[in-house]
């Protein structure tokens, strides 16, 4: 039982009691005497004498304020507990844990002053800014036990003996000048004697060390083990740990450089659950979650173009109109060209395709059968999610050694969704309607695809027509359908209005009308035209054929599109480009947007196989040129010569 004439933050005859500590649940009486004595020491004195002990003044909450004689003159001097230093401003303290820290709001001078005076008290949390009488009893828990413990020198002139006014209480802490990224630590000013313990039941997360967690305190163990599972888990030995990987704790997390990788937590490894990474449940390359990441609205945009090149070695000198139209905003995940009769130097104009659309694009494949070509580039962010590229051949005319007539397809599956592109050279001819029906006929069954790529959907596939086994199939090229009218006929429609010169031209096409018959592209579809016959120009010219031939201006050049789900192809463009002047053929593109259904991981994969010597070529060739056109630009400032007339 402690002694009555004993303060309980001095008790003597309590052994286990540390020194400068008040027990829990006791409050001193502010009755008394509140002058302090001074001399070198607490000492035995007035202070002593007035702090009661646990019979006189039984247990109060130290949240609840003392009340303050006011008769006592020595009360009027209205003295105030001093409240704990202000934190000191980190440069960086941006964790998650510490945004909670940030929103609390401590009372300031002004504020301890007003609330002393009567004023309405700060709107700081209750539970961290300590709250306490008016008069000075014994310390807190936390703060020193003895005024004479903080130099004269640093206390703040006015005050005398009254106690320390905490409101400049920062000079005891390092300012601005301190070195970025160091602990906090407290100037010298204080006494090197370590501060006694701080009573859980009265302490706030704010008080504590940063990195630290206290013994006695109640979730002391969740605590070291969220910071020893947390320090672990930085993604390398020599690698700054992201703020996801962070212990919650720490005031320096931020300061590390922040990862896309998500850490993997541990017991997620360890759970061995057939749901995850499974072939088409959670965590599946190809399922729902991997595509949602990339496309939220499961649409891909598509650009399909073909173009007759006439088997003319030039090309033109830039291919922005064909790849990249004014008519799109944005580049297009997914490009397919098609070409008949291409140059001869087909590895020159894969490198002009791979220069134009730059580094963000990648050659997926590219095929050949005699003057046929095909080339698919994709996103390079995009290979990982693609099969094996196949390829089929067709050629439909046995007889020539040259196959100039035939067909070309190239077969994958992206995510859950098979593709196939084919691109076709029909026979020519106005009258040969029938050839051409011929040509398509071969095509549909001599195209061996898919292969080792499984179907998507085998129970609606045909093995007597290949556009049955693929969700979604584009046919392009050249297919010669002219328009069944006279040279005359053409040119007098084509020189009526603008608006209703397309519609008459398209009454006399040979490809709509076989389409409605049913005996060509069976379930094949095509965007609206509204751009003028491809077919046939001058070279370098925007007049169609002087020659002696005369031939009809034709839509040629077509772009058709077949989808196994209706409504998941939406076409968005069809044009052609008439800026492109070296054949006798104009391109003609689509831009559609498909969807995209998720997939089972049961397919070979592409592994981000690529053609990377060509990749390397047109990164080359893009930077010098540009290097050739910024010093042709300098040589043409240099040269300009000022006169002054």
């Amino acid at each position: 039982m402690p002694s009555k004439s004993a303060c309980p933050g001095r008790s003597e005859a309590d052994p286990l009691q540390p020194e400068g500590r008040m027990p829990k649940g006791h409050l001193v009486d502010t009755d008394g005497d509140l002058a302090p004595r001074p001399g070198p020491g607490p000492g035995p004195g007035p202070l002593a004498a007035d702090c009661p002990g646990p019979e006189k003044a039984p247990g109060v909450p130290l949240d609840v304020p003392a009340k303050i004689n006011h008769e006592d003159p020595q009360a009027r001097a209205k003295p105030f507990l001093p409240k704990p230093p202000m934190r000191p401003r980190l440069e960086r303290a941006l964790s998650l844990d510490e945004k909670g820290w940030r929103r609390r709001r401590f009372p300031n001078s002004q504020e301890d002053l007003a609330s002393r005076d009567g004023a309405s008290p700060s709107r700081g949390s209750s539970r961290d800014a300590v709250p306490g009488p008016a008069a000075r009893p014994c310390l807190p828990p936390g703060l020193s036990a003895s005024l004479q413990e903080i130099p004269a020198s640093q206390r703040t002139p006015g005050t005398g003996d009254r106690g320390p006014s905490w409101a400049h209480s920062q000079d005891l802490l390092p300012q601005d000048g301190a070195s970025a990224g160091s602990s906090p630590r407290l100037a010298g000013g204080l006494p090197s004697r370590p501060l006694p313990a701080m009573e859980w039941s009265v302490a706030s997360d704010s008080l504590r060390t940063a990195r630290k967690a206290d013994a006695d305190r109640a979730d002391y163990k969740l605590r070291v083990q969220t910071r020893l599972l947390r320090d672990h888990s930085s993604l390398g030995p020599g690698r700054s740990p992201s703020p996801l990987a962070s212990d919650d704790c720490s005031l320096r997390s931020a300061k590390s450089s922040f990862s896309l990788l998500v850490p993997i937590r541990a017991k997620d490894v360890r759970s061995r659950s057939y749901l995850e990474g499974s072939l088409l449940a959670s965590g599946a390359l190809m399922g729902a979650e991997e595509l949602a990441r990339y496309f939220p609205d499961r649409a891909l945009a598509l650009f399909v173009a073909t173009w007759n090149m006439q088997g003319q070695k030039e090309l033109p000198a830039n291919l922005d109109e064909l790849l990249l139209p004014a008519e799109a905003d944005y580049a297009q995940d997914l490009y397919v060209v098609g070409v008949q009769e291409g140059c001869s130097d087909r590895r020159e104009w894969e490198t002009r395709l791979q220069e134009t659309l730059g580094p963000h694009y990648v050659m997926l494949h590219s095929a050949a059968h005699g003057a046929l070509h095909l080339s698919v580039l994709i996103r390079r962010d995009l290979i990982w999610f693609c099969s094996e590229v196949e390829s089929s051949t067709v050629t439909t005319r046995i007889v020539s050694q040259i196959k100039t007539k035939g067909a070309l397809g190239v077969g994958f599956t992206f995510f859950g969704t098979s593709f196939l592109f084919i691109t076709s050279h029909f026979t020519s001819g106005e009258g040969k309607v029938s050839e051409r029906l011929l040509d398509y006929s071969k095509t549909i069954q001599g195209l061996a695809l898919p292969k080792n790529v499984p179907d998507t959907c085998p129970y609606r596939s045909d093995a007597a027509d290949v556009t049955t086994r693929f969700d979604g199939v584009f046919w392009f090229g050249d297919f010669n359908f002219r328009l069944s009218s006279g040279r005359v006929s053409v040119e007098a429609i084509l020189r009526q209005d603008p608006g209703a010169r397309v519609p008459a031209l398209l009454q006399l096409d040979q490809l709509a009308r076989e389409m409605q018959r049913g005996s060509i592209f069976k379930g094949f579809q095509e965007a609206d035209i509204h751009f003028l016959p491809s077919y046939k120009f001058d070279i370098g010219k925007d007049s169609y054929d002087t020659s002696s031939k005369q031939r009809t201006p034709s839509y040629t050049d077509r772009v058709l599109y077949r989808s196994r789900h209706r409504g998941d192809i939406c076409p968005l463009t069809y044009s052609s480009c008439p800026g492109v002047k070296t054949s006798d053929h104009r391109p003609v593109y689509g831009l559609f947007r498909v969807t995209v259904r998720p997939g089972r991981d049961n397919i070979p994969l592409a592994a981000g196989k690529f053609d990377r010597e060509l990749y390397l070529i047109g990164i080359k060739r893009r930077i010098s040129k540009e290097m050739q056109r910024q010093q042709a630009l300098k040589t043409q400032h240099a040269s300009t010569i000022c006169t002054v007339s």
